[in-house]
């Protein structure tokens, strides 16, 4: 089944995005560019320290570190990797420093988008133990309150440090989790989509088949009938002529009927579909081509439903065509419609002889398969094959369901 492009699946499911998150999507750039300014933000009280202390190398190491963050899309592992060593290059140099980079942050949360969940948190605690180890043994607060509890202070802030990247690596994995949900959406979208335009597409088919091999071999039966009469009776030549045409026309209404739903235009205003009220039409139709065909209703009429009433006029109407197209010699087609409470039988039967040479079945088999698939809609099953003692029968029992459309 070939897939839907990129306009239609956005169509099926568009992704829910108000207009910045919409533009941010479509610019990765600026996006990159945001996440290096809101990193350099949380890092300012780093960078303040080291400007006012001239160290003018770490302040080099820390810019460095920002700006490695607009990486993060295409290399998140080497992204984390160089914002871990620049960290614990960063606090080992300074026992008493307390201040660390928000780029961690950033950086495990661009991991944890791109890596499943459990990798992601492994990573989380990986980078954490630098800064964890520093805080909970190398770390030398000073003040005249905070000799005492020193070690208490830094193990809080070795746990502290722990904890808030588990929970930017936990954003990430809630942010991968969401994207992959949206995509199973549309995903399924799709599939809906492309189920329902093959299945519009099998139903214009059936449509079409109907409607051209009926009217094709009605006239066809016609034009030889008239040109066969024509010498000896020219009334009689006018009348089918006139069948001809009126044939004709109405196969060309059935035409831009069921090709006006490929159009786009919701104005379009589409003939009714031919149903129960027809079927003495189409009888008579045969008629004149030469099918000596009787109609017969027996019962209530049948549900009101237009689909279910053309999947009975569409069984009737191949029947016919395949009893006009292939029947030898036939002295009567009786077609029958009985409805009995909630089923609906359907007989057409014939008196013909065999088909002309060797192969039984001149046709596809795609009218077959229609009348199948008809049937079947509403839980029928579809019989057709010779009789005993000579022509043909097709023969189904549709049922319905009140309220059913």
């Amino acid at each position: 089944m070939p897939a839907l492009p990129a306009q239609n699946l956005a169509l099926a499911a568009p992704p829910r995005r108000g207009r910045l998150r919409a533009y941010l999507a479509d610019h990765p750039v600026a996006m990159d560019w945001i996440v290096v300014a809101a990193a350099t933000l949380l890092t300012l009280p780093l960078f303040a320290e080291f400007a006012i202390q001239g160290h003018w190398v770490r302040f080099a190491l820390l810019a460095v570190q920002q700006l490695a963050l607009r990486a993060r899309r295409r290399s998140p592992w080497a992204v984390l990797v160089v914002t871990v060593a620049i960290d614990a290059a960063l606090l080992y140099q300074s026992p008493n420093s307390s201040v660390m980079s928000g780029a961690m942050f950033f950086a495990l949360y661009s991991v944890a988008v791109a890596a499943p969940a459990l990798v992601a948190f492994g990573a989380a605690l990986l980078a954490s133990v630098p800064a964890s180890v520093y805080y909970a043994f190398v770390y030398t607060p000073h003040g005249p309150e905070i000799s005492a509890n020193a070690r208490y202070v830094g193990l809080v802030a070795a746990v502290s440090v722990l904890l808030m990247d588990v929970i930017a690596a936990g954003l990430g994995a809630w942010v991968r989790g969401s994207r992959e949900h949206q995509a199973e959406v549309r995903a399924w979208a799709m599939r809906r989509a492309e189920l329902a335009s093959v299945q519009e597409r099998n139903r214009i088919a059936r449509e079409m088949h109907d409607v051209v091999a009926h009217s094709l071999t009605v006239m066809v039966t016609l034009s030889d009938g008239a040109a066969k009469v024509a010498p000896k009776d020219v009334e009689r030549a006018q009348e089918v002529l006139g069948e001809l045409s009126r044939t004709g026309r109405t196969a060309l209404a059935d035409m831009r009927r069921v090709l006006g739903v490929l159009r786009e235009n919701p104005g379009t205003s589409l003939a009714p579909t031919p149903g129960m009220e027809s079927l003495h039409a189409l009888v008579a139709g045969f008629r004149t081509a030469g099918l000596p065909a009787v109609l017969t209703l027996t019962g209530a009429p049948p549900p009101p439903d237009p689909a279910f009433q053309l999947a009975i006029y569409r069984i009737v109407q191949e029947s016919l065509t395949n009893a006009l197209r292939y029947g030898r010699s036939v002295g009567r087609v009786d077609v029958t419609v009985e409805r009995e409470g909630s089923r609906v039988r359907i007989r057409v039967e014939n008196d013909g002889g065999a088909h002309d040479g060797a192969e039984p079945r001149l046709g596809t088999g795609g009218g077959l398969a229609g009348m199948r698939e008809r049937a079947a809609l509403y839980g029928g099953k579809l019989h057709a094959g010779p009789r005993p003692g000579g022509g043909w029968v097709v023969e189904t029992e549709l049922h319905w369901i009140e309220g059913d459309r």
